[in-house]
């Protein structure tokens, strides 16, 4: 059987490059290129966190997985690929293929349902009441909408004039900020223009941006893909992750950086090396997901990889600051011991990460509890500032793990494809709500 060649390889035989790749040994901060000392949001307290006990009211989905939350408003849209749902009484049920919404006060199940005949793997709150709709379909209430749509959150309806259709592949990953719409996935071209991987639309007409185009690659791995993006709280970066080798024909292991505090979007002056060894030779990227800061000085990435090493960046979070120029080390980095971690939400106080782990501060297990090690089944949140794993220690049944998250003044939701959240039956989405509720 033919091995898909990582990242690595590509980079080395495609790219010249100067490979100096850190050890990173355990999870002290490392000083940063060009960077300051990481601190937390001005006005947040450090170390706070959401309760490990969650509410009752949230619905209950009895298939398949949660892989994408949005809320906008009081409603909350999620998106995946399952097909039924119950009430948070388990008394009526619902059928709801790959998208539905409740209220997020209540609970209530509402009435927003519109037909896709595919998964959903991205949301996006918009504007006036509306919710950008990402993933691999072809159709929404039987009209033809390749992976990408708008839709109003009370009728479920798509908004006219935004026309904005995949020529080919899917979406997996939306982020709106002012006016644009910023899209990332598998494909090569949206309405006829090329962009490979990811893309910024109007947010009113879903039109391509002819100032906006990272001219990503991969070589050797067939085409590029973006895995996950985040845009800074104001708009001026945008960082992506996936599959990806070069961006401008300059090198960039897994992870890019764009300046798009311009009229014309441009490859930052900002680069890793992080990312360039490889874990597991079956992943042509580890990363899997990433997230800004609220004041946008820093983002959080989360990796798979099946490598337990504690001189390798798999199966682990890393906090990188954005400042200065040039290349950049983690401030830190917290290993699982060998489990995959899948999303990652930043809140200024807390950093919130999820997947199948059963452990967090574990840089020296391998696929059990190291030296340190602390027992964080399934969901974990970390200090901001120097990595370690803060108190909270709600657990989750594991499973393949947490895909979604979202943060609200009301609660952190959290979106995976198991019923267990807290010690207490919450099938596939729940929520923590705010410490002392």
């Amino acid at each position: 059987m033919r091995r898909r060649p990582t990242v690595l390889a590509a980079i080395l035989t495609g790219l010249p490059v100067i490979l100096a790749v850190t050890v990173l040994t355990g999870i002290a901060p490392s000083p940063a290129a060009a960077g300051t000392r990481p601190a937390a949001v001005a006005g947040t307290r450090r170390g706070a966190t959401v309760s490990a006990d969650p509410v009752d009211n949230t619905p209950h989905i009895q298939d398949g997985t949660v892989r994408a939350i949005a809320v906008v408003g009081d409603t909350v849209v999620v998106g995946g690929d399952f097909t039924s749902l119950t009430d948070a009484g388990r008394r009526r049920w619902y059928e709801r293929d790959h998208l539905f919404a409740y209220n997020l006060r209540t609970g209530r199940v509402l009435s927003f349902a519109p037909e896709l005949d595919g998964p959903v793997y991205a949301l996006a709150a918009g504007p006036g009441g509306t919710v950008y709709v990402g993933g691999n379909f072809s159709s929404v209430d039987g009209v033809a909408q390749n992976s990408l749509a708008r839709l109003y959150v009370d009728t479920g309806e798509q908004v006219p004039g935004f026309d904005a259709s995949l020529d080919n592949g899917d979406v997996r990953a939306l982020a709106a900020v002012g006016p644009w719409l910023y899209a990332g996935g598998t494909f090569g071209s949206i309405n006829g223009t090329g962009r490979a991987a990811v893309a910024r639309l109007s947010d009113r007409t879903g039109d391509v941006d002819p100032n906006f185009d990272l001219h990503l690659a991969a070589p050797n791995l067939g085409r590029p893909k973006v895995e996950d993006l985040a845009i800074s709280p104001n708009g001026s970066r945008l960082v992506v992750v996936g599959a990806i080798a070069q961006a401008g024909a300059q090198y960039r292991a897994q992870l890019a950086l764009a300046d798009t505090s311009g009229s014309v979007a441009r490859l930052a002056n900002w680069w890793t090396d992080t990312f360039a060894t490889p874990c597991s030779s079956n992943f042509d990227t580890y990363l899997r997901a990433v997230d800004f800061s609220p004041d946008g000085s820093y983002f959080v990435t989360v990796t798979t990889g099946r490598a337990p090493d504690p001189a390798r960046p798999c199966d682990s979070a890393a906090r990188f600051n954005v400042s200065g120029t040039g290349a950049h080390r983690p401030v830190w980095v917290n290993r699982t011991g060998g489990d995959s971690l899948y999303s990652v939400l930043v809140t200024g106080s807390a950093v919130y990460v999820g997947g199948h782990q059963r452990w967090m501060d574990n840089p020296f297990g391998n696929e059990s509890a190291g030296p340190g090690a602390v027992s964080r089944t399934g969901i974990a949140a970390l200090d901001p500032v120097t990595g370690r794993a803060l108190p909270w220690n709600p657990t989750r049944s594991r499973g393949v793990g947490v895909r979604a998250m979202a943060y609200t003044p009301a609660g952190l939701i959290v979106g995976s494809d198991t019923d267990q959240l807290g010690h207490e039956y919450h099938a596939r989405i729940g929520m923590f709500p705010p410490s002392g509720r």
